[in-house]
């Protein structure tokens, strides 16, 4: 089976946490600005975490090489003595 290809739109409009979380830019915020309250375009400023269920459609679809693997565990160096 051939390697997946990143989608190129993903890797401009999201980003990936260490722990493995997308976050992406608030909605809302291009147009009829002087509609909205002064606390909504506050809030929409900063980049906000995906909720689970759309982070899942993100990491499985657009980035497949930047997901994190939830089964593997962190290489642990053994102490051993040498002879």
């Amino acid at each position: 089976m051939p390697k997946m290809k990143t989608h190129s739109s993903a890797k401009k409009r999201f980003k990936i946490t260490k722990k493995g979380k997308v976050k992406a830019k608030s909605a809302f915020t291009s147009h009829m600005m002087m509609n909205k309250p002064k606390s909504m375009k506050r809030k929409a400023r900063a980049l906000d975490t995906m909720s689970e269920a759309d982070e899942r459609i993100v990491l499985r679809n657009f980035l497949p090489y930047s997901r994190k693997s939830k089964t593997s565990k962190p290489y642990v160096k053994k102490e051993g003595g040498t002879k």
